[in-house]
């Protein structure tokens, strides 16, 4: 059982005691911190709100909303929706801010609370560090009986999204429709039920979902990851699909399958949708520091700049802004068109995708056979009280100091052939290490030589 307070949200598994666990009480704390923060900072008292398929939502939905009802704030409720969706809504009806229920890719056991600004972007680290201040202070002072805020549900939003997203000017419907492809889409029984599938029979896809009733009772772990995804790759391979399509519960991350039932590589998913869009919206691109290379090296091949960012969306996000990104995103599967919003949005990137599919006649195989390919290994060191992790990342630095290092971010070490990237996890007591090479044994080289070094300073 966990109740994580962080910069980004508040997450924890339901149930269980106030203060260790995501309780009503825990709930209502958190969404009263950030009402009256949003109050007090002189916004727009009316928040979106918006929640993923798993069974606590309803619940911790209808305590956010009375509690910010409480404060004198308007809300909008959305009900079974997407992130991407809620995100959009909040400028759309020019709300002061919006709230995301759901616990993205983990287990049924977890919920969390996601905060957006009124551009429908997650908060800002100092707006978060400012909202756990104030829910550490609990100084929440709620409005007066004449001044009670109303609540609304507005229906329709999933249908609105798609509607803009068949509207861009990349997105080629007649194409797709033309192509007619097969598709098979694991909803892992939330939202991408209500939203991946009606977008592809728009398209005019041959659809075959599975793990579609909405129920959030997870069919598997819901992160899109090859090894939860072999019913998936399965179903596709006996059906004679094109493709088959993953998002996680709340949509925003995008998994692709090939004809064969191999992974098309979450790596890949971001880069693919680059590929398509550069020739024809020449710009630069941007994911974080521990995505594949193979984005900067598709970036370069249609003469445009690339750009590393922190890990996070956030991140992404403001790097996106400053250099006036055309495409950004993260190498999890994670898609942001800046065209369409600031958030990554799994159902632009399959229309997108598709978009290039029809266009080059090409299949997912044939698409990534002209990519670079590079080989990913993902591993953590666990961290006691007692570790120094400033010390080890100077020892680090100090063994690879004739190599390209970057310290924006933990340290990232560049290489000819790969890389190697260490930082300390926001949400576990571990260290994640991302290691890249142009051979798996040149990643695992890489990963084994950095464990040393890590290990000579514990």
């Amino acid at each position: 059982m966990a109740l994580i307070k962080s910069i980004s949200g508040i997450r924890g598994t339901i149930g269980g005691r106030a203060g260790e666990n995501l309780t009503p009480q825990d709930v209502v704390e958190c969404a009263a911190a950030f009402g009256f923060w949003l109050l007090e900072r002189g916004g727009t008292p009316k928040v979106v709100l918006g929640r993923d398929g798993r069974p606590s939502g309803k619940m911790v939905s209808s305590l956010v909303a009375n509690t910010l009802v409480g404060l004198g704030i308007d809300v909008i409720d959305l009900g079974l929706s997407t992130t991407p969706t809620v995100e959009m809504a909040v400028t759309d009806h020019s709300a002061g801010a919006g709230i995301i229920v759901t616990a993205s890719h983990n287990p049924v056991e977890w919920n969390a609370l996601k905060f957006l600004n009124e551009k429908g972007e997650f908060i800002s680290a100092a707006d978060g560090q400012a909202l756990l201040d104030l829910l550490a202070q609990g100084a929440i002072r709620y409005c007066s009986v004449d001044k009670i805020g109303t609540y609304r549900k507005k229906e329709g939003a999933i249908a609105q999204h798609i509607e803009k997203i068949l509207a861009m000017p990349l997105v080629d419907v007649e194409a797709i429709r033309k192509r007619g492809f097969k598709v098979v889409v694991d909803c892992v029984n939330s939202t991408g039920a209500l939203s991946v599938t009606s977008l592809l029979e728009q398209l005019g896809c041959e659809v075959h979902a599975i793990n579609a009733e909405v129920n959030g009772r997870f069919a598997h772990n819901p992160e899109p990851l090859p090894e939860h995804l072999i019913e998936l790759s399965e179903t596709v391979r006996h059906s004679g699909a094109d493709l088959g399509i993953a998002v996680d519960p709340d949509v925003d991350r995008l998994a692709l399958v090939c004809a064969d039932g191999a992974m098309f590589g979450e790596e890949y998913t971001l880069v693919a949708v680059a590929d398509y869009i550069l020739p024809h919206q020449p710009g630069p691109t941007v994911s974080n520091l521990s995505s594949s290379r193979a984005l900067r090296d598709v970036t370069r091949r249609h003469g445009c700049e690339y750009y590393a960012a922190a890990v996070g969306e956030v991140n992404v996000v403001e790097k996106m802004k400053a250099v006036g990104a055309t495409i950004g995103g993260e190498g999890n599967g994670g898609i942001i068109v800046s065209d369409l919003h600031y958030g990554r949005d799994a159902l632009a990137g399959i229309a997108l995708l598709l978009s290039h599919l029809a266009r080059s006649g090409k299949s997912l195989a044939e698409l990534k056979a002209g990519y670079p390919q590079y080989f990913m290994i993902k591993d953590k060191i666990a961290l006691t009280p007692d570790t120094d992790l400033e010390k080890i990342l100077q020892a680090l630095n100090e063994h690879y100091r004739h190599e390209q290092c970057n310290t924006e971010d933990g340290l990232k070490i560049d290489f000819a052939d790969g890389w190697v990237h260490l930082r300390k996890s926001n949400t576990e007591p571990i260290i994640r290490i991302y290691a890249e090479g142009v051979s798996q044994a040149i990643a695992d080289k890489l990963v084994h030589e950095v464990r040393q070094v890590v290990d000579n300073q514990l």
